[in-house]
């Protein structure tokens, strides 16, 4: 594989992204853009997960020439006109943060009946490689609490609220979380691709 040292860059500087793709990607090598101090602007002008995850690989694959792991991923309420959807990140504005964001979200779905608050994470993770790029999704349904719960994971993660586990993603283990999450199926599925498409081509 060519590349600087078979380092393949993922296309984020959220360090705790990085922490979970490092334990759902284990084998591979990651850096971040922090890393390779990537200092261009990438604009997310898709109108899908799918579209966005491909701009957030293509760009800097392009650009570097590594290869590049991507995802672009959210929460959607089906009954708020699935929002925040792909505006999940920056779901309340210019200065979001998560606190921000569950905020707008909480003062949302408070008017909704319980029965309207379902809700799924879905993710699509893109890989691009050698001037080619590939996609992988993964979904996990849930239901939006009226309060945070829990201290682990990130984003909406203190508000999904998991009905098999009766715990939100915020207060399972990190483990667990990967593998029963959106992220965790979508880039187990890249993963799977990853390994046999390098075995196919060292033959």
């Amino acid at each position: 594989m060519k590349g600087r040292d078979n380092e393949f860059l993922i296309a984020t500087r959220n360090p705790g992204k990085k922490r979970e793709l490092e334990q759902i990607l284990k084998g591979l090598k990651l850096i971040t853009l922090t890393d390779i101090n990537f200092r261009w602007e990438i604009k997310e002008v898709g109108n899908t997960f799918c579209e966005n995850a491909l701009i957030k690989a293509r760009f800097p694959h392009e650009l570097t020439q590594l290869p590049v792991i991507s995802d672009d991923s959210g929460i959607v309420v089906p009954a708020l006109g699935y929002l925040p959807g792909i505006y999940s990140a920056r779901f309340s504005g210019e200065e979001a943060n998560d606190e921000k964001n569950n905020n707008k979200l909480l003062e949302m779905v408070s008017v909704l009946p319980e029965e309207k608050r379902n809700a799924y994470y879905f993710c699509c993770a893109a890989f691009c490689y050698n001037e080619k790029c590939w996609t992988f999704t993964g979904k996990v349904d849930g239901i939006i609490t009226l309060y945070p719960r829990g201290k682990g994971g990130f984003g909406y993660d203190p508000l999904f609220f998991l009905p098999e586990y009766n715990k939100t993603m915020a207060e399972i283990s990190s483990e667990e979380k990967n593998r029963i999450s959106h992220r965790g199926k979508a880039f187990k599925n890249l993963m799977k691709f990853i390994q046999r498409y390098f075995l196919l081509s060292e033959e």
